[in-house]
């Protein structure tokens, strides 16, 4: 030490001292800067490592969109295929349910007529029930188209026709329910043309047939309006006694009295 401050003065000594600090620090300054170099590489490092992650999960999640949107997509369309196929089986269902409709309309047509031809065939031979003179009973179609017939031709005047028809009437429905009206028009037709024989043996049968009937009461009077007419008085005022008494309470019981009356 002593030998070193000898030889250099002070001067000196402090030059070189400030030269070897100087360098010190610019040495430490130099490693200081490659330090910072460092660090700001490392972190340009890590900020582009990050940015590089960031954009992959960016294009990541921009391709998983696209592929969200593309099934979206597909199944959109999917969907619209499925309707429009369900618009068309139900327009299918529609025209075979006009289809149906119609057949079932045609069918109870078809049904309603069969049943009307059905009906009009039975009406034809198959008997019904017919109310006459307060009595209800079985008749076939033709009995009574052939009484009504036969009624119609007495009601029009033709008395002697009306007599053929209810003739044959009796003959051909001997059993017939419509027969004790049948014996009293034809004694009534009989009476007309004057057959009184004829009729009074008619009107006899009516009575036996249904004695009860309301017809019975007049064919009694109609029996001694022949009589009357033949001139047999004798038989007349019996044959109004006998209906006095059978039937007494008759408007024909009231007119036989006024006749007895008469007949005094």
């Amino acid at each position: 030490m002593m030998t070193f401050n000898r030889l250099f003065p002070l001067a000196f000594r402090s030059a070189v001292l400030a030269l070897t600090l100087s360098q010190s620090l610019a040495h430490a300054a130099l490693f200081d800067d490659d330090e910072a170099r460092r660090a700001i590489l490392d972190l340009r490092q890590k900020v582009d490592a990050i940015a590089a992650k960031q954009a992959a999960e960016t294009q990541r999640v921009a391709n998983s969109a696209a592929d969200e949107q593309a099934q979206l997509r597909r199944s959109l369309f999917d969907l619209q295929s499925q309707i429009d196929a369900l618009k068309q089986d139900l327009a299918t269902l529609r025209g075979q349910n006009e289809n149906l409709t119609q057949q079932i309309v045609s069918l109870q047509r078809n049904q309603k007529d069969l049943a009307q031809g059905v009906e009009k065939r039975l009406s034809v031979i198959e008997p019904s029930d017919v109310t006459l003179d307060g009595k209800t009973f079985k008749a076939e179609p033709a009995e009574t188209k052939d009484y009504e017939a036969a009624l119609a031709q007495f009601r029009q005047g033709d008395f002697a026709g009306a007599s053929k028809l209810f003739v044959a009437f009796v003959g051909r429905y001997p059993y017939s329910g419509y027969g004790p009206s049948a014996l009293f028009w034809l004694g009534n037709a009989q009476y007309a043309t004057r057959d009184y024989p004829a009729a009074i043996a008619n009107f006899k049968a009516m009575i036996k047939a249904d004695p009860q009937s309301p017809r019975a009461p007049e064919s009694a009077l109609s029996i001694a309006n022949c009589q009357t007419d033949m001139k047999d008085l004798k038989a007349a005022k019996k044959t109004l006694q006998e209906l006095v008494v059978a039937f007494p309470n008759s408007d024909a019981a009231a007119a036989a009295k006024e006749r007895l009356a008469k007949l005094k």
